[in-house]
């Protein structure tokens, strides 16, 4: 009876050695004073990508800008998407919890601004007289001739010498604010923003490369069965480093079997360009070895 405990007492110490390190864990049955447990080693990756999109909407006056700006101004609306980043990480059991549901959200929209989409009341708009598009175009276009001879005249003091400090500041952000209205209605707005995925890989010992996803320009992030876009691809390269130092030897006879995992380097790919790279430990390229457990004396 005091063999039996002791041996128990040294597997658990084995166990508690071998799980210290992250290359290496127990595989199979193990015994410890809680009751026979069995651990399968196995990798799960994780690939986060962060993608930019990035949304041209093209102002009411756009034709118009070049005959009164001088400058050229996107005729269409225009939606493109990249991969901003990647990266790769191994999955924790915290990746596998239910996310909590969404909270209930309000939002109170301006008719004077929108961050995609122009005013509703056009800053131009300053009678209740009926213009055609090109001479609303041509007052827009006054408007800001006037607010960038306004701004010099209080930069330069020949509006007034009592207008500094604070109050200078107050007005000269006033008039940016203006001009910057006025200038989307000919060169329109651009509304950059990002979003980041998640998506897992649970690798195999017969595969090294996985299609997770696919990606567009013109559609962002699409399913790994839409041909329409170019492959995103996880690579997985082995290294067959697995070495095992604490490895028993054959006339061992107390030993408990562990997974060695491999350093195997994993490669984002989309488009034939490399996103990320990281070295991460996947047991499902390692192998399994005879760890023997301590002696007693």
């Amino acid at each position: 009876m005091k063999f039996r405990l002791l041996t128990l007492l040294l597997l658990c110490c084995g166990v508690a050695a071998t799980a210290q390190n992250p290359y290496i864990v127990p595989e199979g049955a193990t015994e410890s004073a809680s009751g026979i447990s069995v651990n399968m080693p196995r990798s799960v990756v994780a690939v986060d990508l962060t993608v930019e999109r990035t949304a041209v909407l093209c102002g009411p006056y756009a034709r118009y800008a070049q005959k009164y700006l001088g400058v050229r101004a996107p005729l269409t609306d225009k939606t493109t998407w990249r991969i901003a980043d990647a990266r790769i990480a191994l999955a924790g059991d915290a990746v596998y919890e239910a996310p909590a549901p969404a909270s209930a959200t309000s939002q109170v929209l301006s008719h004077a601004s929108s961050d995609e989409a122009f005013a509703a009341l056009q800053p131009d708009r300053t009678s209740m007289t009926i213009l055609s598009l090109e001479d609303a175009a041509r007052s827009a276009a006054e408007q800001i001739f006037a607010l960038r001879r306004h701004r010099l005249e209080l930069i330069t003091g020949e509006a007034g010498e009592h207008v500094f400090g604070e109050g200078l500041k107050s007005a000269l952000n006033e008039i940016d604010r203006l001009e910057q209205e006025y200038l989307e209605l000919f060169l329109g707005k651009q509304v950059r923003t990002t979003a980041g995925y998640r998506y897992l890989v649970y690798p195999s010992a017969d595969k090294k490369q996985y299609i997770f996803c696919r990606f567009s320009p013109a559609a962002g992030l699409l399913p790994e069965n839409d041909l329409s876009g170019d492959m995103v691809v996880l690579q997985i390269e082995p290294s067959g480093n697995t070495s095992c130092s604490v490895e028993a030897g054959p006339k061992e006879s107390s030993v408990v079997m562990c997974r060695v995992a491999d350093p195997s380097t994993c490669t984002v790919i989309a488009g034939g360009q490399e996103y990320a790279r990281a070295v991460l430990p996947l047991f499902e390229f390692g192998r399994t070895v005879r760890v023997a457990l301590p002696r007693r004396k």
